[in-house]
């Protein structure tokens, strides 16, 4: 037949033999090919066969064998067809049933029309022969199909036991959970409890195969509900990625314009003294050009005088020069000091340098599955550029960190300060026996504060995003982080492997922590994994001891109040040194403890056992004491800036906060 025909040339042909399948294996590129010629491809790819695998010939893709201890010959044996192609060889391959003679009748070297077909028998019967089917008790109630019109009726698939190879497969043995043959089923399974035919199981598996199909629909229809989500999302994250783009673009175009004003500004700069000058010099041209032209003229008049036979001639000339006439032009050039001897363009090659290394458009984070979801968070914890260090300071508020249900008095060891749904927030951890992080806050004119409990006593506090925290808990080797909505709640725990105390927010996917145990500073992701260990060496001795506190700088370097070698130490995230205050061999901190910096680079120091707030410098040079004991610091310990431009100081023995504000009007 036609179809017949078409089919196999172009879907039931092996590529490798150019012939219709013979026992075909579908590989897991679902390309189809002949047993036998893949495998005779397979034995000429060595590299196939030290992978044991059989090699697709059109793609080269390799297909792992079940067994592959058994013979080469023999790898491709447990690899079936897909089901299309089988289907598409029994409908249509060389083996197919001829429906339109006699089968029986065929068997005897006759041709007679047929008009039943037998789906048991799979045997097409002409009447004489039906007739004697249906008598025949074997066989009487076989189910027969009237062939009124010619068509092509697939056979059964008989699949062949591969240890006895003139046997079909008809019984399934449930113990052993193996299809089998009559003689396996002898040999193999005589102990078996139940054996049973794969007709009679045929109901079952497909009551089984509906269910499942059930369910498979039930995950489709998820799967596509989620296709469609992913959908939107990729859409949404084109778009956010296109914003950030621009973001980029237009960060990088306001640099240049920056550069572009500067610039333009020097040339401009330039132009106006170098006129001046050139005018000048050509002021000292014409000049000059007068005086030699007087000079000239001087001497052809002595010329003159000295040629003419009148004495009084000579004589005239004679007071003319002793009248100093001639020195009048040079004794002009000495009275002017204002004139410009040169111009130079003095490059600061250096400062450009550090100011180009030091540009940051920002940066690009990523953040993993399984992440605390961070956004974009500044790498200085204090965003404040209102604070104005100049001024005298005024005490705005004082907070007692002591609440209802204390059972312990409090010990406020750090604070920071956060703008959270409009509301100024002020999150605390209380140190030792209450161990708990505090927020306080005013709602409608009252005063309200959360309290939440932790397994530990939280030392340290960082600023992940405008309503998250990170704080440490030395003692039970946990980094905690907090959602303040201005009321708190707890969002993850993290176990590290180090007894960490100073902590401070790196990027939106790394932290710094200080050990005491271990004298380092380590970077650490938000599952507490130690991605590098800072341990700086100063004349062949460790610096850091005590990393009490930590903080970041607006250019993200990391600074450490380090309590134990009483200084302050600035590093870059690779670990080296950018500054120490006071310098090595200076003892002027006897306990340096909290410490902040402000988008301005101004640092801050709380001076434990002086009750003062030392103000730096951002390289780390001493400016002054701005908070000293007469304005209420005792015994300080964090310290921190809110977005406001508020100064946020612990006392630790006093159980209280201490807000205070800088105005140079005081």
């Amino acid at each position: 037949m036609a179809t017949s025909q078409k089919l196999q040339e172009h879907f039931l042909t092996c590529t490798i033999c150019t012939e219709v399948f013979d026992n075909p294996c579908t590989l897991v590129c679902y390309h189809t090919f002949c047993r036998k010629c893949v495998v005779k491809y397979t034995k000429t790819k060595p590299e196939a066969i030290s992978a044991k695998s059989l090699l697709c010939p059109f793609c080269s893709k390799m297909t792992k064998v079940s067994a592959p201890e058994r013979p080469i010959d023999e790898w491709a044996d447990a690899v079936k067809p897909s089901f299309v192609i089988q289907g598409l060889l029994d409908s249509f391959g060389p083996g197919c049933k001829d429906t339109k003679n006699c089968t029986c009748c065929h068997r005897e070297g006759e041709t007679t029309p047929a008009t039943v077909w037998c789906s048991v028998c799979d045997d097409a019967l002409c009447d004489v022969c039906a007739r004697a089917h249906s008598r025949i008790s074997s066989t009487r109630h076989h189910d027969t199909t009237d062939l009124t019109t010619e068509a092509i009726i697939p056979r059964k698939r008989n699949i062949k036991c591969k240890e006895h190879k003139d046997e079909n497969i008809k019984f399934l043995c449930k113990d052993c959970k193996k299809v089998t043959c009559h003689t396996c089923c002898v040999i193999y399974h005589r102990k078996c409890e139940s054996v049973v035919t794969m007709e009679s199981e045929l109901p079952a598996l497909k009551s089984q195969l509906l269910n499942k199909k059930g369910t498979i629909s039930k995950k489709q229809i998820q799967m596509e509900a989620k296709v469609d989500a992913v959908k939107v999302n990729v859409v949404s994250e084109k778009d956010r990625y296109a914003r950030m783009e621009h973001d980029i673009k237009s960060f990088g175009n306001n640099a240049r314009e920056k550069i572009t004003l500067m610039e333009n500004k020097l040339l401009d700069e330039l132009k106006e003294v170098s006129e001046k000058h050139i005018e000048q010099l050509t002021a000292d041209l014409k000049s000059v050009e007068m005086s030699v032209h007087m000079y000239r003229q001087q001497a052809e008049l002595i010329d003159q005088a000295l040629q003419s036979e009148c004495d009084m001639d000579v004589y005239e000339v004679y007071q003319g020069c002793e009248a100093g006439d001639v020195d009048a032009v040079g004794d002009e050039d000495v009275k002017k000091r204002s004139r410009i001897a040169r111009i130079m363009f003095r490059q600061n090659g250096d400062m450009l340098s550090r100011a180009v290394d030091d540009l940051q458009l920002g940066e690009i984070d990523v953040q993993y599955d399984g992440m605390v979801n961070l956004e974009a968070t500044p790498v200085s914890q204090d965003t404040s550029n209102v604070l104005d260090l100049k001024g005298a300071p005024v005490l705005q508020d004082t907070i007692n960190v002591r609440v209802a249900g204390d059972q312990n008095k409090s010990y406020p060891a750090d604070v920071t300060g956060l703008l959270v749904n409009g509301t100024d927030t002020v999150v605390v951890t209380d140190y030792n026996n209450n161990n708990s992080v505090k927020s306080f806050y005013t709602r409608n004119k009252q005063r309200r504060h959360s309290k939440l409990k932790l397994g530990g006593s939280p030392w340290d506090i960082t600023r992940l995003k405008h309503n998250q925290v990170a704080v440490t808990v030395p003692g039970s080797r946990q980094i905690v982080t907090v959602k303040v909505n201005p009321d708190l709640m707890l969002l993850s725990t993290i176990t590290t492997s180090k007894r960490y105390w100073g902590i401070t927010s790196l990027t939106p996917s790394t932290l710094a922590a200080g050990s005491d145990s271990d004298k380092c500073v380590d970077i650490l992701d938000m599952r507490g994994n130690v991605l590098k260990s800072i341990k700086p060496i100063d004349s062949g001795k460790e610096i850091i001891h005590s990393p009490w506190f930590l903080c970041t700088t607006r250019t993200g370097n990391i600074l450490v109040s380090d309590s134990g070698s009483k200084r302050v130490l600035c590093l870059t995230a690779e670990g080296d040194v950018v500054f120490t205050y006071p310098t090595t061999g200076h003892t002027t901190l006897r306990l340096p403890r909290g410490i902040t910096s402000t988008s301005t680079g101004d640092i801050l120091v709380t001076h434990y056992y002086q009750d003062t707030v030392v103000h730096l410098t951002e390289s780390g040079q001493f400016v002054r004491n701005i908070l000293t004991e007469d304005d209420g610091v005792s015994y300080s310990l964090g310290v921190c800036v809110d977005g406001r431009g508020c100064v946020y100081v612990c006392n630790f023995i006093s159980v209280e906060i201490k807000e205070f504000t800088f105005s140079n009007t005081v």
